[in-house]
């Protein structure tokens, strides 16, 4: 008698993660889990779908994500759902909802995870307990912020941390890495974090490698400085032992274009020695808060919000300036606190770092923006349909290993990012000649084209356009320890 099966797809291209090349198969799944990949044409399922020309992947790990406080208060997590992301990694850029409790004023950049009630998770365990009550759409994985833990112990943020700042610091990241976090993640850019020193890093990240996690950073430079900023993060990481993420490496600023081969022959040659990866979204723009030493002339600056000046916003920061009849740094400073979107980068850059062996895909989409960059809802299907199938920039199964088994590895998400038996079932069937990210600039909260179906540990979470009533995802903790070994052969 043939086995039934929860789910059966039939006859789907497959793309598996892996980095191997398509190959049809059907894929059957019982429970959470994938129970078998090849010719089931024998076998049954409860529920079958009519994969034939459809593709089928493992479901997208987006590893750069701000979607900390979101999972818990929108825990449909459309936004992602609905481009084929399964998993979230959070808690980037030096900035966590935990562990944080706040009595005042949010500081920057951890006001892009919310207001001050949205921080009441004194402990990662508080945190994840509060995941696993909202169960969102998605799984989430967590890192730890750096600034975030600067905002527990000190009084201010522009100094570095005493010892005895350092060590209580070094406390809450050990328990929180002891209760399942990811690692460590630090944003030096920020004012609130570019006072660290080396030393203080250092501490922290010790930690980090004596758990087996991993370290990420917003480098301290992404302009001119970026090369010795790379330094000092494979300093950083090669003294605490943890494997390193290079968050969202570019080049930024006009006098800065140019120079991926640069960067990228810099992460070629740490990795020959230690772990290093880094991640990028496919655009030439970033978002972040409004930064007053980004404020320049060189490039165009759109503002998407503004807490005194709400009015403003929706407009470049140079047509604000010249109606208030103000410098562009003036303007800036009267509209802060204030969110905007930078086009800071070169086309030619950022495809570099994109086809890059060594990078994975994150979207570092900013789901409070009132008006986010079109990244939080498009990048995935962006780099499948525009960077892989219409430009050919890079293979569509190096494509997928990059927001894939590459990302599972790199973080420690134990049968995540792949398919074959035995790994969760976090799978996205989609159509590859009509996938198209619609969001842009002007209209960024748009949904994917291509998207039939997003399974989510075992349960259909996404079908046709529409969420499923049903949230399939979960809290993961890290289970293994991650190794710093290098990435790369010794030349």
């Amino acid at each position: 008698m043939s086995h039934l099966y929860d789910l059966l797809i039939r006859r789907a291209s497959i793309i598996d993660g892996s980095g191997r090349d398509a190959f049809v198969a059907d894929v059957a799944i019982d429970g959470e889990r994938i129970a078998a990949v090849g010719d089931l044409a024998e076998a049954h399922g409860r529920e079958e779908i009519a994969a034939a020309g459809l593709t089928l992947t493992p479901g997208f790990i987006d590893v750069h994500t701000h979607d900390d406080t979101n999972v818990i208060r929108t825990p449909e997590m459309l936004p992602k759902l609905s481009q084929g992301v399964t998993t979230v990694v959070v808690g980037n850029c030096g900035i966590s909802a935990s562990p944080v409790s706040l009595d005042g004023e949010v500081p920057d950049p951890m006001n892009l995870l919310g207001r001050a009630e949205d921080f009441r998770y004194p402990t990662f365990a508080a945190y994840a307990e509060a995941v696993t009550a909202a169960r969102p759409s998605v799984n989430v994985a967590a890192l730890i912020g750096h600034t975030s833990l600067r905002s527990q112990v000190m009084d201010r943020f522009d100094r570095p941390a005493s010892p005895a700042e350092i060590a209580a610091m070094r406390a809450q990241l050990e328990r929180a890495l002891a209760e399942g976090a990811l690692g460590l993640s630090s944003g030096l850019a920020y004012r609130n974090a570019f006072h660290a020193p080396s030393a203080e890093m250092n501490a922290l990240v010790e930690a980090v490698g004596h758990a087996g996690g991993v370290y990420t950073t917003h480098l301290r430079d992404e302009f001119a400085g970026l090369p010795a900023a790379m330094e000092e993060a494979f300093a950083t990481a090669a003294h605490g032992q943890a494997p390193l993420v290079i968050s969202h490496l570019k080049c930024a600023g006009a006098g800065n274009w140019g120079n991926a081969p640069l960067a990228l022959a810099k992460l070629d040659d740490a990795a020959r020695r230690h772990g290093v990866h880094c991640d990028c979204y496919p655009y030439t723009a970033g978002s972040s808060t409004l930064d007053l030493g980004q404020v320049t002339d060189e490039i165009d600056i759109f503002i998407t919000w503004s807490d005194p000046h709400p009015e403003m916003a929706r407009q470049p920061l140079k047509t604000i300036a010249a109606q208030w009849q103000l410098s562009l740094e003036d303007a800036a400073r009267r509209l802060q606190p204030a969110g905007a979107v930078y086009h800071n980068m070169s086309e030619a850059d950022m495809r570099q770092v994109l086809a890059h062996p060594l990078s994975m895909v994150g979207s570092d989409g900013l789901p409070n923006d009132p008006h986010p960059h079109p990244r939080l809802w498009g990048a995935f299907p962006r780099v499948l349909a525009h960077y892989s199938r219409d430009l050919q920039l890079l293979p569509l199964a190096a494509a997928v290993h990059k927001m894939t088994g590459l990302s599972a590895a790199n973080f420690g998400l134990t049968d995540r990012g792949e398919i074959r038996p035995g790994a969760f079932a976090d799978l996205v069937l989609f159509d590859l000649d009509t996938l198209e990210d619609t969001a842009t600039y002007s209209a960024p909260i748009a949904k994917a084209r291509g998207i039939e179906l997003v399974v989510v540990n075992g349960a259909i979470g996404y079908r046709h356009g529409q969420a499923s009533a049903t949230r399939n995802g979960r809290l993961l903790r890290r289970e293994v320890r991650l190794s710093p070994r290098p990435s790369r052969p010794a030349a």
